[in-house]
């Protein structure tokens, strides 16, 4: 059983020894050789999937083997498990060790015990060379317990409820090669735990709760450890001391531990380490002195793609990308270092159209034209938030990891996330105050007041007050927000997968479910219940049934307005509460919904509250019909002549109705009445 894994163990460790693991002499620090050409190129050309050498040099020897020699025996376990009685390989079908308690399977040399409630080591005969305790009920191990077993070469433990290992405990166990000693409850070790260990090597302690390591070193009785897992653990700090006398380590996996400080020289006697896992791990002071040391170093693994950039003498190092980012480029994929200039544009264009339009058109209604503006120049922050996105992907193009971590840390990334979420907040306040204003002018049509210029000058104010606040907060208080906008490359904290802050969470939970999420659903109920309520007049009135027409165009105008916003917002509340539960969201969902799906609002608002409107049709009508008068009168020679000035006639929701249209003498039926109110105020929807 021991010969196969060992001797495929023995090639891998092989490749790590062989000459050129470390940083090539012919490259410069970050570039690596393609193969035995002279032709070098940067880290994050190599193991990308690409083929950049042309000779396949790049994407060679990539593969992921960390952790290889534990998972390659747990294969053999379990596949042997499934397809005879016998859970592992041995060159004899006969029990070579004597007698073995009744519920363990011996074959050969080797034991298994696994999930039979054993509450201690069992005893059999010395010459045995795997002992397999797994899924058992073992809480101590007694000093003595493996005092015979001289021959052991592989010794299982995982999965038991160990709590605490007495000094000395393996000390008889001078062949040991691999300890596993996963999934228990071990709380400390020390260099003594492991005392006679002298040919071990691979020590497996994932999923225990060590909360720190030995401040003396850790390897002194374990002279040949070339594997160290300690994936999964509570350990937040590392000594300098620790890995002193690992120099023959070459491979270390420190993943998923609350680690977020490394002294600069932790990991300086590890030589030869080939392999390192810090996934999962937030390095706060991050450095490129913490690994310049591992020059051996071919694979390395963290938490955020970004810290690459400070391990530039390693050719292999993951992730590529978050997502939204990659090695290369701020936005990793090409369509969208396309369409974010293209719905920027459309954003900015169709905003600031609407704006000067609005602002040079004499208007009817000059409170309602100022909402609107108001919420172009919302919309509009939104077309420049991408402009600015699209602006640094331009500028850190083939080169994004060397800035990754300065540019999410930068002013520039808080100042650009903080606009968008100003662009969003506002525009989400200025929907609901306008469709609020629908919903009274047309379900309560005799109970409104005409608006007053001071009355909507103080609304707008504080709707953008409100925004900046809620934009500007988290740009107050670093303690207690951490770097809030600066969890990804488009600078919007969108999910709250990498927000360190309970209060962070909290606050973007509050905006994106609380404050968004009512809107909506304000919305949704106010266009439903206009709907209805003119539907129901249509129906009650005796004299007027031509509304069902106008219905069916009220009708799409307000499926297509509470669309939009579905459009918008329902994916973002998705993820949002997806993030809640603490469902793994992958990064590539956020770069696509920052450039596709939050813009839409904003670069349809100007159409659905200008361009398709009743008012601006008639105005283009209107201006299409003067021209062509101009042109025929001047094709005649007549005399010079002056067209109409443009008028934008616009029925505000709440303007009071025409005397004529409410005497008693014309209409006497309340519902009719009410229906005829309806029509003409919603003639600028229509």
């Amino acid at each position: 059983m021991t010969s196969g894994p060992v001797f495929f163990y023995i090639l891998i460790l092989g490749k790590y020894w062989a000459p050129g693991g470390g940083q090539h002499a012919r490259c410069s620090l970050g570039f690596f050789p393609c193969g035995n050409t002279t032709r070098c190129l940067p880290q994050l050309l190599h193991c990308n999937g690409v083929d950049d050498c042309g000779n396949q040099a790049d994407e060679d020897n990539c593969g992921d083997n960390n952790g290889w020699p534990l998972q390659f025996d747990k294969y053999v376990a379990n596949y042997y498990r499934m397809t005879s009685s016998y859970p592992f390989e041995a060159q004899t079908s006969e029990c070579l060790v004597g007698s073995v308690p009744m519920q363990c399977v011996c074959r050969g040399l080797e034991v298994d015990c696994d999930e039979t409630n054993l509450r201690a080591v069992p005893s059999v005969s010395s010459n045995v060379t795997l002992m397999s305790l797994r899924w058992n009920l073992i809480r101590k191990l007694p000093p003595d317990g493996f005092r015979k077993y001289h021959n052991l070469q592989k010794l299982y433990l995982s999965h038991n409820r160990i709590t605490f290992l007495k000094p000395g405990v393996f000390e008889d166990l001078h062949r040991l090669e691999w300890l596993i000693i996963e999934d228990n409850h071990l709380s400390r070790i020390s260099p003594l735990t492991f005392y006679g260990l002298n040919s071990l090597i691979l020590l497996a302690l994932m999923n225990n709760v060590l909360t720190h390591l030995p401040d003396k070193p850790l390897c002194q009785y374990m002279p040949r450890l070339h594997w160290l897992d300690l994936e999964d653990n509570h350990i937040h700090n590392l000594r300098n001391l620790t890995f002193i006398s690992c120099g023959n380590l070459t491979v270390l996996v420190m993943r998923k531990n609350k680690i977020n400080h490394l002294n600069e020289n932790t990991f300086a006697p590890l030589q030869k380490l080939a392999e390192f896992s810090l996934e999962g791990i937030e390095i706060s002071n991050i450095q490129q002195r913490m690994f310049r040391p591992l020059m051996n170093l071919s694979h390395i693994y963290f938490k955020k793609f970004q810290y690459c950039g400070y391990a530039p003498h390693v050719r292999s190092c993951k992730p590529n990308t978050d997502g939204i980012s990659s090695l290369e480029n701020l936005l990793a994929n090409i369509i969208q270092r396309v369409f974010v200039w293209v719905v920027s544009a459309v954003t900015c264009f169709g905003n600031i159209f609407v704006i000067c339009m609005r602002s040079h058109i004499r208007s009817e209604n000059k409170l309602h034209a100022m909402s609107i503006i108001s919420l172009c120049c919302a919309d509009c922050l939104m077309g420049i938030y991408l402009f600015v996105i699209g602006a640094f992907d331009l500028k850190f193009r083939g080169e994004y990891n060397k800035h990754a971590q300065l540019w999410m840390d930068s002013i520039h990334c808080q100042l650009v996330g903080s606009l968008a979420i100003l662009s969003t907040e506002v525009s989400v306040l200025l929907l609901t105050f306008l469709t609020l204003e629908k919903y009274i002018c047309i379900v309560y049509p005799f109970r409104c007041l005409r608006p007053r210029k001071c009355r909507t000058i103080t609304v707008l104010i504080l709707i953008w007050t409100s925004g900046f606040i809620v934009a500007l907060i988290p740009l107050t208080n670093k303690e207690f927000f951490k770097n809030y906008y600066g969890t990804n490359g488009v600078c919007f904290p969108l999910h709250s997968e990498d927000i360190e802050s309970t209060g962070a969470q909290i606050y973007s939970v509050a905006i994106f479910l609380g404050v968004n999420l009512a809107a909506f659903i304000i919305i949704v109920f106010s266009y439903g219940s206009m709907f209805y309520s003119v539907h129901q007049s249509a129906i009650t009135a005796t004299e007027i049934r031509n509304q069902v027409k106008k219905e069916m165009i009220l009708a799409k105008r307000f499926f297509f307005i509470v669309f939009t916003d579905a459009l918008c917002w329902i994916p973002i509340f998705v993820l949002k509460f997806l993030s809640l539960l603490q469902v793994e969201i992958p990064g590539t969902i956020t770069s696509w919904v920052v450039i596709f799906i939050l813009p839409i609002n904003s670069a349809l608002n100007p159409i659905l509250y200008t361009l398709t409107t009743r008012p601006f049709k008639e105005m283009i009508h209107q201006f299409w019909y003067n021209y062509r008068q101009r042109r025929s009168i001047d094709s005649k020679g007549s005399q010079k002549t002056y067209a109409p000035s443009f008028i934008w006639v616009e029925m505000w929701p709440l303007q009071e109705m025409p005397p004529e249209l409410i005497k008693p003498a014309l209409f006497t039926d309340p519902c009719e009445l009410s229906l005829i109110s309806q029509s003409t105020r919603l003639n600028s929807y229509s």
